[in-house]
């Protein structure tokens, strides 16, 4: 499925090739298409759209639940332009072969903020129209029935609603006052309420859905889902308590070719060159700061649970007291926690303690990208009380993941539950794709501070 946050994006690419176009025509005043595309036009265009649609990705412009606030729209389309001028000057500096034309740049700048904040008051205005509304209505009215209303996106829209629809006699879970009527009469529900997606949610189904009156709506139109995928697609996280072990073996995704391993241990070698190659020329800095901070030695190594459940030591810069667990074992990182210095707070919050794992993905022991590594302790005990908890051991950790962008870190059984959900996403929608948006969604959570103890 297409998503709209997807067609946003690829409008405003196209967007921003219309403009750099029109910044010529107007600085010009004429249109060569010889000096736009070609002699170096072509990658000047990519190089351009490129980095305005990452850098608004990075400043949250294409969250759609975020366009009701003008002002802050405006601050970040404002934002997002600064950034993307200093991003280009400085391409353009280090390869002058595709640099722009004198006040190019500026006025192509100009014209994709104006654009930006056109594109964003045109979806807040129409979004509340009828047709852009989001009409759910939920087959079922238990437990999972109102889990999946809990995450339904809330709008502004007055046509927007959810509905539920009885499917057996048990007592209902969710209020009454939603319940649309019985599954026996689920055809003149479905004419008095029109509604744009359907989602399967029962745990018994047999006996209890009118499957060829179902079939017969989705071929008009209706959008028919199970629970778990729309909770997938909604939430970014998979329903554990639905998933079966027939959800592994039968499902397409859930796999790790030769192919893939082999691409992924390449884009893993290459960024942890090029990341303690940067990285290297600050290591001296950071260690006089930990020096100076606490007692102790710079680097920390701790063994923990790698691909295939074996151990490995992974690398960090310390950031607590030395000898923190010799009191109390291993335990979970708290907020605020005691035992980090000051300057080691820092470095967690920023993720520079994490620097030295690139070590660990250029020998093979992690990926750049995947489940978290956890040590053998805490595996074990969470082995017999999370299901398909070992399941995340199917690939190699990772520096970032899934789970290290979207949820806070874990400091319990409930958030390694939690956490698990996006790492069983990761493993099932693995692609190149997926790493990238986990990428860029790294940089935005180091800025952050997002999640850091």
């Amino acid at each position: 499925m297409i998503r709209p946050t997807f067609l946003l994006q690829l409008f405003e690419a196209i967007l921003a090739s219309v403009c750099l176009m029109a910044a010529y025509v107007l600085r010009h005043g004429r249109f060569d298409s010889e000096a736009l595309f070609f002699e170096g036009g072509f990658y000047r265009l990519a190089a351009f759209v490129l980095v305005v649609v990452t850098v608004s990705y990075l400043f949250n412009l294409y969250e759609f639940r975020l366009f009701n606030d003008s002002r802050s729209i405006a601050i970040k389309v404002v934002s997002a332009m600064v950034l993307s001028l200093l991003v280009l000057a400085a391409l353009f500096y280090i390869l002058p072969g595709i640099g722009f034309w004198r006040g190019v740049l500026l006025i192509s700048l100009l014209l994709f903020a104006l654009g930006q904040i056109l594109n964003r008051w045109v979806i807040r205005r129409f979004s509340r129209t009828s047709i852009f509304a989001n009409k759910v209505l939920i087959l079922g009215a238990g437990e999972l029935a109102a889990q999946i209303a809990d995450i339904v996106p809330k709008d502004d829209n007055i046509h927007s609603y959810v509905r539920f629809v009885a499917c057996t006699e048990n007592e209902p879970l969710v209020d009454p006052a939603m319940i649309v009527g019985h599954i026996d009469s689920i055809k003149g529900i479905i004419q008095d309420y029109r509604p744009q997606k359907m989602i399967v949610a029962l745990s018994e189904r047999r006996g209890n859905l009118p499957l060829k009156e179902i079939m017969h709506y989705k071929l008009q139109g209706i959008e028919v889902m199970e629970a778990p995928a729309y909770y997938e697609e909604v939430s970014g996280c998979l329903l554990l308590e639905q998933v079966r072990p027939s959800s592994f073996i039968y499902n397409q995704r859930f796999r790790m070719t030769p192919f893939m391993r082999s691409y992924k241990r390449l884009i893993d070698i290459a960024l942890s060159m090029i990341g303690l190659t940067v990285a290297a020329p600050f290591f001296p800095f950071i260690a006089l700061a930990i020096r100076l901070d606490s007692k102790g030695p710079i680097f920390f190594k701790q063994l923990r649970v790698g691909e295939s459940e074996r151990e490995f030591y992974v690398y960090k810069f310390r950031t607590m007291a030395d000898d923190a667990e010799k009191d109390t074992g291993a335990v979970w990182a708290q907020k605020n926690d005691p035992r980090v210095t000051k300057v080691g707070q820092f470095m967690r919050k920023t993720r520079i303690d994490e620097i030295p794992q690139l070590y660990n993905v250029l020998k093979g022991d992690m990926s750049f990208i995947g489940p978290r590594p956890e040590r053998m302790n805490f595996v074990e005990r969470l082995k017999e009380t999370i299901p398909y908890y070992s399941t995340r051991h199917f690939v190699k950790p990772g520096v970032t993941g899934w789970a290290q962008v979207r949820y806070p870190y874990g400091a319990s059984d409930e958030d390694a539950m939690e956490k698990l959900r996006y790492d069983l996403y990761y493993i099932k929608n693995y692609s190149l794709f997926l790493d990238l948006k986990i990428i860029l969604d790294t940089i935005r959570v180091v800025t952050s501070g997002f999640g850091g103890r």
